[in-house]
């Protein structure tokens, strides 16, 4: 299933939860505006195609990181208390896996993609391109994949080689391009 299939199946999946939700049957919710629908209609896959324009730095994410991120993930991103997102590299192999950006995501495009459609969990969305780059790079950095004044752009991200990126099994269905590979 190519990108645009799969854009269209979310558009879809979000237009039949909103009419479900304006069911007799619960009273609550309403339907989605044409922006937030195509708001969801933003994948950005490995390539990176579907990047918008901006740049940041770890140096840059610190900052960002500590005012945003720092509550949920811990000061250095492997506290918590939820999802640990720092370490881990190593460990898939073992009775205890810790998968991290750093030890299991395949590709730093995918990091991007999920900072900029479902962070902070409290107002998903609401970060700016230049934010988004700017924390992917900090965790990026802090799981010693690039430098600390790396600048990650939408030419530079899709370059990373994430530790993981060969630990996934290739999709062998004919209909599925595995991008990336």
């Amino acid at each position: 299933m190519g990108w645009s299939r799969v854009r269209v199946l979310i558009a879809v999946v979000v237009a039949c939860a909103a009419a479900h939700a304006q069911s007799p049957q619960y009273g609550v919710g309403r339907r989605p505006s044409a922006e937030e629908i195509r708001a969801l209609d933003s994948l950005v896959g490995p390539e990176g195609k579907e990047l918008p324009p901006g740049k940041g730095t770890a140096r840059d994410g610190a900052t960002i990181y500590a005012q945003r991120c720092a509550a949920c993930h811990g000061a250095t991103g492997t506290e918590g208390p939820n999802d640990r997102l720092v370490g881990g590299q190593g460990t898939l192999n073992t009775d205890r896996p810790v998968r991290t950006v750093g030890s299991y995501w395949p590709f730093a495009t995918t990091v991007w993609d999920y900072i900029n459609r479902a962070m902070p969990t409290d107002n998903p969305g609401s970060l700016t391109p230049d934010q988004v780059y700017a924390l992917t790079a900090f965790l990026l950095f802090r799981n010693g994949i690039i430098q600390e004044t790396t600048v990650m752009d939408r030419e530079s991200l899709p370059k990373v080689r994430m530790p993981n990126r060969d630990g996934f099994v290739p999709d062998p269905r004919p209909d599925w391009k595995n991008p990336g590979r």
